[in-house]
């Protein structure tokens, strides 16, 4: 008889059995050294089981005693709980009388009860319970009087307040027991009052007992090894302040908290909310803040912290059990949280925990305050329990801020989680040179040998030390009948890192700096040029005007930091300066052109509106905005009524086509022409962007001043006999031209040894062994026997031979000798050098 458990075309198949010497040739493949015993097939254990749903409208006891007006009733309503659970028996979830039910497997409902006085005492005081309990015997008027006390923080009593606390404590604990005794596969406690904000020994913000923290320990009392570490995640907008006390110095529960801080400025005010907390004693390593620095986080950000931070970590610390102290006052519509969650962000990160745990997860109820916003989002939150998809996430970019946030704690959190990179040194500092300084002096080197672009001195005290080497000119700039300003971002970086280390290694590393195509450009058309290369971070001066308070001095801050002005406007002082004293003494009659590129066009954007001398002197503007904030150009004193319109006219500015300002155009928006006109660009990349609009950025500079036809094709010979673009320079009115500069030839011996003598004696402050004061002081001191510091005097015919001041240098300069300084200045002109210096002394000298 045929076996039964044989499929029919398995028992017709028939070969021959296989020789002896056929065997010897089959490679073994026998596995019955394999232990399989410990492995039980799981089938699907919790696939039937319901999601459960806690909810007792006697937590709407507690309410205020007397509330003066519907306007003024307290944002912890009574309402709050039943608006949510009128959500979810509205979309079919829950089996009531009064709704229809559209789901196969509704919500399992747990009763909630009261919590007894040792449960809430494994967490608080006993005299912190003692008074709670003591309100219930309080008179209206004393409940009054006691709410308005100075030592209550954001909180009411009513006689019944202690019953309603007690019933939440009560209801997070019976969630929890459900989960953890497989009654139900997962479950959400609409409950309150809140409880994340309730500290060991009092009351605070909404909350009385801290639910979330009682259920914790409760289930590990009772359940033992089985519920062992339990990860408590708070996405409250506030800090969980008592529940990171609660369990500070346990190394069982896990504490990771996403919320407002600025600064320490946001409720619950002060330190406690920030990254450096991370637990004390055996509990170190086991708090995890994510502070972020501002209002308006929204879905990018909360999917950018749970991927790079929240699940790599809870990964790593392997939970028993999952609590989700859930406040939905980030969500959008919330005016106390002030963030943009949408209730898909809010699915995706209740589906991202379930992946913990094997998907024992308990959701808990804590603040959010619009009744519309709290119910949609526990709503999104319930399905996602119950196994429906998340919905789409529309925007899931994070912004700046939170990337910079979301680093710092990676840095933080690396001392204790070995998925956390890049590390942070744990003994000093690192003996070396911060990247940025190491890349300025190289390009300061290399803009000098290619293009001769050298130092300009910034000498006002009261500007930041971070601008030094930072202000590059090209050879006698103040000679050019036409001038580039261009104030730039730093180089971008693009790297491959290792994958385990996140390493990154220079040879899998590359500099972007578009910004040399238009000093390469400008240089070969004999344009001037100064280059301004504004450093993201800037050590912030002592100066009343921008930190009055000196809250920032001597710190760095970031240039596009949301917090704070203050590096922004040491850029200001910047720029005031090099107009002041590098171009506003100079003619260059032929035209000014400003470009800024990135976060730096704040700097040109300030300095058109500052001075009337600007704008009625540049020919143009050219910004590259990227996806930067759009920056207004307007008069300060406004005595230059049709400055906007001439910045509308004069003003190139690319824009990324995904910016903001183009959707509000397309509802109809007039976008003011205090912005310039804007174009739109298909890069959304600073360095893609700059050379993709190359040749359009040229063609307005031709056409706004008076250029011969210009080529961008002819990139010059590569003949060593060529001349060179500087040899026998000619004033620079015979070179009304942006094409391709002459062919070079290279340099005798001699005179390369006297050019190179030349230039150290031009560039440098006067006296012998003087220090070059470009590219980091890369020469060594030398004596200076044949070159006169007031070498600049001896290159023009019938010029004084009395003292002057160079606007670069700052310092006196005498004439030289007649027979030393012949053959410096015969070299000096083959590079033209010897500008004419300006006819008063530096400003702010």
């Amino acid at each position: 008889m045929s076996d039964p458990r044989i499929p029919i075309f398995i028992e017709n198949f028939k070969a021959e059995s296989p020789s002896e010497d056929d065997l010897d040739d089959v490679e073994s493949t026998d596995d019955s050294s394999v232990d399989d015993s410990h492995y039980v097939p799981r089938g699907l254990p919790s696939k039937g089981l319901p999601t459960g749903l806690c909810y007792d409208e006697r937590m709407r006891y507690h309410a205020e005693v007397a509330a003066l007006s519907a306007e003024a009733v307290h944002p912890e309503d009574p309402r709050r709980i039943y608006y949510i659970f009128k959500e979810l028996c509205e979309a079919g979830l829950v089996q009531h009388k009064d709704y229809d039910l559209l789901v196969d497997q509704p919500l399992l409902r747990i009763d909630a009860r009261e919590a007894t006085q040792d449960e809430i005492c494994l967490v608080h005081t006993p005299a912190h319970y003692a008074f709670v309990r003591g309100t219930a015997n309080m008179s209206n008027d004393d409940l009054l009087d006691l709410s308005e006390s100075a030592a209550m923080d954001s909180i009411y009593f009513n006689k019944l307040s202690y019953y309603s606390g007690k019933l939440s404590a009560g209801g997070a604990i019976e969630t929890c027991k459900a989960v953890m005794e497989r009654r139900v596969k997962n479950a959400i406690a609409v409950i309150r009052p809140p409880g994340h904000h309730a500290e060991v020994h009092q009351t605070m913000g909404f909350c009385l007992f801290n639910n979330t923290c009682i259920a914790s320990r409760v289930c590990q009392n009772i359940y033992g090894p089985a519920c062992r570490k339990v990860l408590i995640l708070d996405w409250d907008v506030h800090h969980g302040n008592g529940c990171q006390k609660a369990f500070y110095d346990d190394p069982n529960i896990l504490y990771i908290s996403l919320h407002v801080h600025q600064g320490g400025k946001f409720y619950p005010s002060g330190p406690e909310g920030g990254m450096d907390r991370c637990g004390e004693g055996a509990g170190e390593g086991y708090n995890v803040n994510i502070p972020w620095e501002t209002k308006g986080m929204g879905d990018g950000d909360y999917m950018y912290a749970f991927q790079h931070v929240v699940m790599p970590i809870a990964n790593s610390f392997e939970p028993d059990f999952v609590i989700v102290s859930a406040g939905f006052d980030a969500a959008a519509g919330d005016e106390l949280g002030g963030c943009n969650v949408t209730p898909p962000c809010y699915a995706h990160m209740t589906h991202m925990l379930m992946s913990l745990a094997q998907g024992k997860v308990a959701v808990c109820l804590e603040g959010g305050y619009n009744f519309r916003a709290i119910s949609r989002s526990a709503l999104a939150v319930t399905r996602t329990l119950m196994g429906e998809p998340p919905d789409r996430l529309e925007g899931t970019s994070a912004t700046t801020s939170a990337i910079k946030t979301i680093e710092e704690v990676k840095k933080v959190q690396s001392r204790y989680w070995k998925c956390m990179y890049p590390k942070a040194p744990t003994t000093g500092i690192y003996g070396g040179e911060r990247l940025h300084d190491v890349i300025r002096r190289y390009q300061a080197q290399h803009l000098f040998d290619k293009y001769k672009l050298t130092e300009l001195y910034i000498l006002r005290d009261r500007i930041s030390k971070s601008f030094e080497q930072q202000v590059l000119g090209s050879i006698s700039h103040d000679r050019r009948k036409h001038l580039i300003v261009f104030f730039h971002d730093p180089p971008d970086l693009l790297s491959t890192s290792d994958p385990t280390t996140a390493q990154q290694k220079p040879h899998n590393t590359w500099l972007l700096d578009a910004s040399q195509a238009y000093i390469e450009h400008a240089v070969k058309g004999n344009v001037g040029v100064i280059d301004v290369n504004v450093p993201e971070m800037i050590t912030i001066t002592a100066d009343q005007d921008i930190d009055a308070n000196g809250a920032h001095y001597g710190q760095d801050v970031s240039y596009s930091s949301h917090a704070t002005d203050v590096a922004r406007q040491e850029s200001e002082k910047l720029a005031d300066y090099v107009w002041e004293n590098y171009i506003e003494p100079y003619e260059f009659e032929g035209g000014i052109w400003l470009i800024g590129a990135g976060n730096a066009f704040y700097a040109v954007a300030k300095l058109i509106g500052s001075k009337d001398t600007v704008y009625q002197r540049c020919r143009g503007v050219i910004g590259f905005i990227c996806q930067n904030a759009l920056r207004p150009v307007s008069s300060v004193s406004n005595n230059s009524p049709f400055i906007s319109s001439w910045y509308r006219e004069r003003s190139r500015i690319f824009v990324s086509d995904n910016h903001d300002v183009w959707r509000k155009q397309e509802e109809g928006k007039k976008i003011s022409k205090r912005y310039g006109k804007l174009i739109k660009s298909p890069e959304n990349i600073l360095n893609s962007m700059m050379q993709k609009h190359l040749p359009e950025v040229f063609d307005f500079i031709r056409e706004t001043g008076d250029f011969e036809p210009m080529s961008f094709d002819d990139e010059g010979s590569d003949d060593p006999n060529a001349s060179d673009p500087e040899d026998d320079i000619e004033p620079p009115s015979r070179h009304p031209t942006l094409s391709s500069p002459p062919q070079s030839r290279p340099l005798t011996g001699t005179a390369t040894a006297q050019t190179s003598a030349a230039l150290r004696g031009a560039v440098s402050p006067s006296g012998p062994g003087a220090l070059s004061p470009r590219a980091g002081n890369m020469y060594q001191p030398q004596p200076q026997p044949s070159i006169s510091p007031g070498v600049f005097q001896s290159l023009s015919p019938g010029r004084s031979t009395q003292p002057s001041r160079s606007p670069a240098l700052g310092v006196m300069q005498s004439p030289p000798g007649r027979d030393s300084a012949q053959p410096a200045t015969e070299a000096l002109r083959q590079f033209g050098l010897g500008g004419q210096p300006p006819s008063r002394p530096p400003k702010g000298t």
